[in-house]
């Protein structure tokens, strides 16, 4: 009885281990040389310092419309605990996951104004607008190039510029993965990072740029619903979301 409770215990230990390492999200970040330690999950947020907001799993998000979907589980800023990093607009932000083992699907980038203070800001209020995407690079859905599989090959990381023409202020910064190597299931992965913009730009994206998370993403849009194995030769996906603003 004693060993099957043993054996039990070992096996639930292991899935939950494969579970962090078929999934996760940013871990740290490199801005204007500096590096930023990302939130520690399946930690405590108390005592915990960072610029980035809280997320609480590796797990992914695959209902886009799930309220939570701006900044992932639960998204909440760290009281004390929460940072924000200065940088200035046309900087270079460098972004790094973990081990990432999904090389289907595009790598998003979306800012928001947060009209104030990010810390208090509620990230699901907030006027998101992509900054960067990135989907099928080359050959075909089911075997091509995506910018997932460029992010792994890229030491799993992916570097952003901040739009140079940007006005200053509080925004949140949130890279998103969306793999699509599950039929009919989209893993939706989002972090995000708070930073103080610096610069003498004026520009504000407006209309159809700005869009609400979630609001962003239906479960029908065919960047989300496509199933790579039943058109192994398609050439062509649709990256979700908004159009890019790039100031």
């Amino acid at each position: 009885m004693k060993s099957s409770t043993l054996l039990t215990a070992f096996t639930f230990a292991a899935c939950e281990i494969a579970q962090v390492l078929a999934h996760g999200g940013v871990l740290s970040y490199n801005i204007g040389g500096q590096i930023y330690q990302g939130f520690r999950s399946y930690n405590t947020p108390v005592g915990q310092s960072s610029i980035q907001r809280e997320w609480d799993s590796y797990d992914p998000i695959i209902d886009p419309m799930h309220p939570q979907i701006s900044c992932n589980l639960n998204g909440a800023n760290l009281g004390s605990g929460q940072l924000s990093a200065t940088v200035a607009a046309g900087s270079k932000v460098l972004a790094w996951w973990n081990q990432w083992p999904h090389n289907l699907g595009p790598v998003m980038v979306y800012m928001a104004n947060c009209n104030g203070a990010c810390t208090t800001a509620n990230t699901a209020s907030l006027n998101w607008f992509k900054i960067e995407e990135a989907g099928l690079i080359s050959g075909t859905v089911d075997k091509g190039t995506w910018a997932q599989g460029q992010l792994i090959t890229n030491n799993n990381s992916w570097t952003t510029t901040i739009p140079a023409s940007l006005a200053p202020g509080e925004y949140m910064l949130r890279h998103e993965l969306l793999s699509i190597h599950t039929p009919n299931q989209p893993q939706f992965y989002p972090n995000c990072a708070q930073l103080k913009l610096t610069g003498g730009g004026s520009a504000q994206p407006s209309g159809s740029y700005l869009v609400k998370l979630p609001g962003a993403y239906k479960a029908s849009d065919p960047g989300v619903t496509l199933d790579v194995y039943n058109h192994p030769t398609w050439t062509n996906y649709t990256i979700p979301g908004p159009a890019v603003w790039r100031g």
